[in-house]
């Protein structure tokens, strides 16, 4: 008499043979060579691009990242620029993203070493003033918002947290909320792309002065654009460059600083923007130097999203500003925001 445990031969040869299909039919549904061969949302929690938008950036990026060998094992362009993103989008530590891609941290470091500098190398392409608009357009534009005539930029700073292990130097990092960052400043357009970056300066170091000594302001100081900055009183008030009234006593005046925090909010927006779509702007664990290669990469990477319209990430409430103010304004600059006043507030 047969066994009741043990399966008739016909039987368990036709089990195998529904597995076996199941796990090619299972093997068909994503080849794991083309890590693009996902749906758009799936690509884009975890990437923030779509699949036509990530093609894009392989392409372009692919002079610098491909590797002259597939020796080893070597990552394809999609697999590294998938592992960069990955890391941007989460911010999480770079052993995990290994673990999620099945790949050594080691690895992952490298990808993201190429990638970023890929980004750092496009960065003049991509962000340029005053834009990749007509003057006129952004000076519109900006108008539009609450009626402040000729501005062609907002501007302001704002700091990223990193590592605090940075030996003999550490204290240049530390900035006045007592923690260890990079300060980064940014100019914007109406329509939230970045059109500068400065990025190399320790935390302590204060906005008015990273402006001050960027080919920026120098530029502005020649006369080569025709329109104004506006800012909060962190900077002083110069010709081209609007701040605040600091103590407002007339409606005039008031009006002023009304329509000109109304216009400047587009920065602190593009901030808010930038923050959640790279997840790892709320702290990065390298070295100052290789920080600000990232966020540069990011607002890069930013732009491109803006501009062939990726999905924009739902930002957060941000916390107030908190502005180390400047007490002394240059005389001529007060001169131009009274006649502004005058013109458009009264």
């Amino acid at each position: 008499m047969a066994s009741p445990f043990v399966e008739d031969p016909v039987e368990l040869d036709a089990r195998i043979r529904i597995v076996r299909g199941a796990l090619r039919r299972a093997g068909t549904f994503r080849d794991r060579q083309n890590p693009l061969a996902f749906h758009d949302d799936h690509l884009y929690e975890r990437h923030r691009f779509s699949a036509e938008g990530m093609t894009y950036l392989c392409q372009l990026l692919e002079p610098y990242v491909a590797n002259a060998t597939h020796r080893c094992r070597a990552l394809t362009v999609p697999q590294s620029v998938c592992v960069a993103l990955r890391y941007f989008a989460t911010g999480t530590f770079m052993y995990s993203v290994g673990v999620a891609e099945n790949i050594s941290k080691n690895t992952v470091c490298c990808a993201i070493r190429k990638v970023v500098l890929a980004l750092t190398a496009h960065v003049d392409t991509f962000v340029v003033f005053l834009g990749h608009l007509p003057t006129q357009t952004i000076i519109d534009g900006f108008y539009e918002i609450a009626g402040f005539p000729r501005v062609i930029g907002a501007i302001d700073c704002t700091h990223i947290p990193i590592a605090a292990s940075l030996g003999e130097n550490e204290g240049d990092f530390i900035n006045r909320r007592s923690f260890h960052s990079i300060n980064i400043q940014m100019t914007c357009d109406h329509q939230y792309l970045v059109t500068s970056i400065e990025a190399k300066w320790p935390g302590s170091v204060h906005d008015s002065r990273i402006f001050r000594e960027s080919a920026l302001c120098h530029r502005l100081e020649q006369g080569l654009y025709s329109g104004l900055l506006v800012g909060d009183r962190g900077y002083a008030c110069q010709p081209f460059f609007m701040t605040p009234y600091p103590d407002p006593n007339t409606r005039p005046q008031t009006v002023f600083n009304v329509a000109l925090s109304r216009t400047r909010v587009k920065i602190e927006m593009t901030f808010g923007i930038l923050k959640a779509r790279f997840n790892c702007l709320r702290g990065l664990r390298v070295a100052p130097d290789r920080a600000c290669q990232v966020v540069t990469a990011c607002a890069v990477l930013h732009n491109v999203a803006s501009i062939r319209r990726e999905r924009a990430p739902p930002v957060s409430q941000q916390p107030p500003d908190v502005v180390d103010p400047i007490t002394l304004d240059y005389p001529t600059g007060r001169a131009w925001r009274d006649a502004i006043t005058r013109q458009f507030f009264v």
